[in-house]
């Protein structure tokens, strides 16, 4: 049983976008240390504004904690070290000119020692399989291998939270498969907002439901996708 303050505390947060549309209404949520929570709802429920809160590249009403500490101007640069954040589409996070330039970018921006961001990045990209062609530039890569480096760049920083959007839109079954078994061995506790039920299904056992900006429903994966009809 996962003990101890939460990983995650949002109380309350509200978000609305220029045009003025309500993207969130009030969403309270907590995660524990080391959990896995599903992220499920219809397009445009808020969902990804949700997560883009989280380390600050949106910003809205209402309170977000990570690890006790509380999102705020003076913390942001150590919340976003520790929430990593891997978007849809790796392309949109792959732009150094070879994948072991990409995966090293996080932590030289941390000013480590040039040792310590060749060690960090090499074990990162070790731990998500791809132990060959670290020399190649990204965009040679298959959809899979460049979702596994843009994860990669993540672990890279160490973070304590994962926070996935979509990740397996652009992956084929096996794809999809390899890195479900890869987030399964990783300790950080995720947010994965997704609708892909088998990879939800094999990473976590709880979810919860938007539905116009706030937390619709909230408990065991199976429980709220057959709530919901959501097959």
């Amino acid at each position: 049983m996962i003990t101890g303050p939460p990983l995650v505390r949002v109380k309350n947060l509200r978000h609305r976008y220029d045009d003025g549309t309500e993207a969130l209404q009030g969403v309270d949520f907590e995660l524990a240390q080391g959990e896995t929570v599903a992220i499920l709802g219809p397009n445009g429920s808020g969902k990804t504004t949700f997560l883009l809160q989280l380390n600050g590249l949106l910003r809205g009403e209402g309170t977000i904690e990570i690890a006790g500490l509380p999102l705020e101007a003076r913390t942001l640069p150590l919340i976003r070290k520790m929430v990593g954040l891997l978007f849809q589409d790796p392309d949109d996070q792959l732009f150094q000119p070879s994948v072991l330039e990409d995966v090293s970018f996080g932590p030289i921006q941390l000013g480590l020692p040039q040792e310590e961001v060749r060690l960090r990045s090499e074990e990162a990209l070790r731990k998500v399989g791809l132990t060959a062609g670290w020399n190649k530039p990204p965009y040679h890569l298959s959809a899979g291998e460049k979702q596994r480096a843009a994860l990669a760049g993540i672990l890279a920083m160490q973070p304590r939270l994962l926070v996935l959007d979509e990740p397996t839109t652009h992956l084929d079954p096996p794809a999809r498969r390899q890195l479900a078994e890869l987030l399964h061995t990783l300790p950080q506790g995720k947010l994965i907002v997704t609708h892909d039920l088998p990879f939800a299904r094999a990473l976590a056992t709880r979810a919860v439901f938007f539905v116009n900006g706030v937390v619709a429903a909230d408990g065991p994966l199976d429980e709220i996708i057959h709530r919901y009809e959501w097959a």
